[in-house]
């Protein structure tokens, strides 16, 4: 079946099971973290989890030109077993002090720093990983199962997280965690170095990292997806932030209630990575699209009447928030160089989660000030801007014009094709063909 070709592969089939796994403790963690901060150091405030967030996913934006740098010229595998051992230990010591009654908020936000440095040299290692598992052709499919995996994971892990949390408290969550980092490391253990694709290397020298930057300078159609990642990774996807300030401050639940709405979303996580599984090539009017359907559907959530349908709303939101993000990193990947995909995909993952410390906090506020379902409203209004800047993109860098047709009842595309590069509209003596803009975007 086209939608898991991936599996067939065992070296793949072997890191998406470690993946799976890992991810499934990465997802516990992060509930029991935000609802730790949220619930137990704090009174229900929804900035303090903004500046926690912040915090893990701010050293994005620094270290980005090095962590990819870093994955384009070294071993990619053995950086991956000092990172995920550096944050198997980081667990570990959350863990002990959470579990001693030691822990106060400046703890967790000097983890959640540490933990955020790792990830940063990690983030782009292991989302390139991939490319020397599977061939250049299979590598979409595989990178939408890597997001499947990730959302089975969101879907398990909170539930676990919610439940654990409220019987044994959050300091347990996190030395469980500590051990699936080690079913990650197990796999890359059984994956034989000599059986990896050999790909280009970044030589050493001077300006690699400006020439990464270069090569986005002269990509805009890079360029525009990254603006797209950023409005709406910035104000759009604080999922932890948005579905705590609702459960516990809109609807009055516990930790329980919390762990599951996460999964609730993640039911439509899953469903939309495996549609982008099965789709092949990225298009860029699939990342758009999505996004304004994730604007709109993130609109009727902020409007949820109660708990049943706010969990109801969220499904969709999940779906097209990872059907936008699964194919916006497919498209990167797929259509970077493969010497520079380690800087692009760092600059993307800087742009993506980077925009966390910026947005975390002031839709925290939102959330604090207004309200939780205000605080939605900025994430339905950072898709709808995303789908508009790339709709406005499109049309321009295609040479389109909108043209309203009475008989369908609806608008239409024309590219619009001119012998003497002058820009005409449709009816003005030029060559006006019609169009769906869909072989090229």
């Amino acid at each position: 079946m086209s939608m898991f070709k991936s599996l067939h592969i065992l070296n793949y089939r072997i890191w998406f099971i470690g993946a799976l796994v890992s991810n499934i403790g990465t997802w516990m963690q992060r509930t029991a973290q935000d609802w730790l901060v949220f619930a137990h150091l704090t009174a229900q405030d929804a900035g303090a989890v903004g500046i926690t967030m912040a915090l893990q996913l701010g050293p994005q934006l620094f270290l980005a030109p090095v962590a990819g740098l870093l994955a384009d010229r070294f071993d990619r595998k053995r950086l991956l077993v000092l990172t995920q051992s550096a944050m198997a230990l980081l667990s570990a010591g959350l863990g002990i002090l959470v579990v001693t009654g030691a822990a106060q908020l400046w703890h967790v936000y000097a983890f959640a720093l540490m933990l955020g440095v790792v990830s940063a040299l990690d983030a782009p290692v292991r989302q390139t990983f991939v490319s020397e598992l599977v061939q250049d052709d299979y590598l979409s499919n595989a990178v939408a199962l890597n997001s499947a995996s990730f959302n089975v994971a969101r879907m398990i892990g909170p539930a676990v997280a919610g439940l654990l949390t409220a019987v044994v408290g959050p300091g347990w969550v996190f030395l469980i965690n500590t051990l699936t980092f080690v079913a990650l490391l197990l796999s890359l253990a059984n994956i034989p170095a000599a059986s990896l694709r050999r790909l280009p290397r970044a030589p050493a020298g001077k300006g690699r990292i400006r020439e990464g930057l270069r090569y986005v300078r002269h990509r805009p159609d890079l360029i525009v997806v990254l603006v797209a990642i950023f409005i709406v990774g910035t104000l759009g996807l604080n999922f932890a932030l948005y579905i705590a300030a609702m459960v516990g401050t809109e609807f009055g639940l516990d930790a329980g209630a919390f762990g599951l709405m996460n999964s609730i979303m993640a039911i439509g996580s899953v469903a939309g990575a495996l549609m982008s599984a099965g789709r092949g090539k990225p298009r860029l009017r699939v990342i758009f699209g999505a996004a304004a359907a994730f604007g709109v559907t993130s609109g009727i959530a902020a409007l949820a009447p109660s708990y049943f349908w706010y969990g109801a709303a969220l499904v969709p939101v999940g779906l097209f928030a990872i059907t936008m993000m699964t194919s916006a990193n497919g498209y990167v990947q797929t259509t970077t160089d493969p010497v520079m995909r380690g800087r692009v995909m760092a600059l993307y993952m800087a742009i993506f989660m980077g925009g966390t410390p910026i947005g975390a906090p002031l839709v925290g506020w939102v959330a604090n000030t207004a309200g939780p379902r205000w605080s939605m409203g900025v994430a339905a209004g950072a898709g709808l801007l995303a789908a508009l800047i790339g709709l406005v993109w499109i049309i321009r860098a295609q040479h389109l014009r909108l043209h309203f047709n009475r008989r369908a009842r609806g608008l239409r595309y024309f590219r619009v094709e001119s012998g003497n590069g002058a820009d005409t509209t449709p009816g003005s003596g030029a060559a006006a063909t019609p169009s769906d803009a869909e072989a090229t975007s």
